[in-house]
């Protein structure tokens, strides 16, 4: 049987996303230990008649990374 790919990747993303979550429910603990990366100031393109702005900013804590821990082990045994 093939795994479909888009199924890992969602579940990766959406591990991510509930590990942050829990990492927020509890800001004094070990899960909300991380790093932040990214663009410290966003990017601003202004062409006159239009203004984009572009920004990017990453923050990988321990529950987001026991998130993808806990999505791929779910990957694996579907």
């Amino acid at each position: 049987m093939r795994k479909n790919n888009w199924a890992c990747f969602l579940l990766i993303l959406a591990g991510i996303v509930v590990g942050g979550f829990i990492g927020s429910l509890f800001p004094d603990t070990f899960l909300n230990y991380g790093q932040s990366f990214g663009l410290s100031d966003p990017m601003q393109l202004n062409l006159g008649i239009l203004a984009i702005t572009f920004g990017l900013s990453i923050k990988i804590t321990i529950a987001s990374i026991l998130g993808i821990a806990v999505a791929v082990v779910i990957y694996r045994f579907m």
